[in-house]
């Protein structure tokens, strides 16, 4: 299970970055949030038993109050709320997008090679 989720963070971190050095405003933003899921699941691995089955998810009386019978719940709660956030900013960047290509005429990240091919003979 702990290959699978360090392949997967580690395939979303690779396609992230990659995006992110492409040249449209739109595959930037992509890339963002591909990191940002790609840092979920890093944060949501970090929780020491998070990845084990058959845990008690709340307190059972005659079980002692540590962390060996118990899952965390700290990194899921971190996720979640990082979910939401990353929505929201994905949203406000898409809106930003699109209020750059209108008004620059062209979606690449420099906003210049848009003008330069409208201009050109």
């Amino acid at each position: 299970m702990e290959a699978i989720l360090a392949i997967a963070i580690g395939a979303l971190t690779g396609s992230g970055v990659w995006l992110l050095l492409r040249p449209r405003t739109f595959q930037v933003i992509m890339g963002l949030s591909l990191l940002s899921y790609a840092v979920n699941l890093f944060i949501f691995s970090m929780g020491r038993l998070g990845l084990e089955v058959g845990k008690e998810p709340v307190i059972q009386p005659g079980v002692p109050l540590d962390l060996q019978h118990y899952t965390d719940p700290l990194p899921q709660a971190l996720v979640l709320t990082a979910i939401v956030i990353g929505f929201a900013m994905t949203a406000l960047f898409l809106v930003v997008l699109l209020a750059s290509r209108g008004v620059s005429g062209t979606d690449h990240v420099d906003g210049v090679h848009g003008r330069d091919e409208q201009e050109m003979p």
